[in-house]
């Protein structure tokens, strides 16, 4: 019935963990490899690393909501945004950008 979703290549969905550095604390943060891909995706839109945007995501929702107890499903929910109006969600991004310098 859904193969298109059970049948996906096992890859999209291994848990990969990277070594990055929030708030001056080295941590690491573990997540599917589709949801990598589309954070590198986004980092690169914004001429940015990885490390780079996953950085200012943490320290701005550090600054909005003054704990960020669950980073990774943050990060997650944040592609599922992202999916849902590239475009739109991009264009944001960048005036936010050109706003904070």
């Amino acid at each position: 019935m859904c193969h298109i979703f059970a049948g996906q290549n096992p890859e999209n969905y291994k848990f990969i963990s990277r070594s990055i550095r929030l708030a001056g604390h080295s941590t690491s943060v573990k997540l599917e490899a589709k949801f990598w891909e589309i954070l590198d995706a986004v980092a690169a839109e914004q001429e940015m690393t990885t490390p780079q945007f996953l950085s200012r995501i943490y320290d701005e929702a550090l600054d909005i909501n003054g704990d960020v107890p669950n980073f990774a499903s943050l990060l997650r929910c944040a592609c599922a945004l992202y999916l849902e109006q590239p475009s739109e969600v991009m264009e944001t991004v960048r005036e936010q950008l050109a706003a904070t310098g």
